[in-house]
């Protein structure tokens, strides 16, 4: 089950420069997106554990990427 809603992610592949965009390929983007999202979440939360907090912010997600 995704998590992110297609049209958001067709709205932000359209600003992008994609005039139309399939079905098949929006779930697509939304599986890339959500796995993305995922792994800079999973390294961000590490370099927040090595700096001896639990919160996540701005600059651990910065350096995950």
């Amino acid at each position: 089950m995704t998590e992110l809603p297609k049209a958001a992610v067709v709205r932000i592949a359209k600003a992008a420069g994609a005039e139309r965009i399939g079905d098949e390929a929006a779930a697509a983007l939304v599986a890339a997106a959500e796995e993305y999202i995922a792994a800079v979440a999973q390294k961000a939360t590490g370099i927040a554990e090595l700096c001896g907090r639990v919160t996540v912010k701005a600059d651990d997600i910065k350096f995950a990427k």
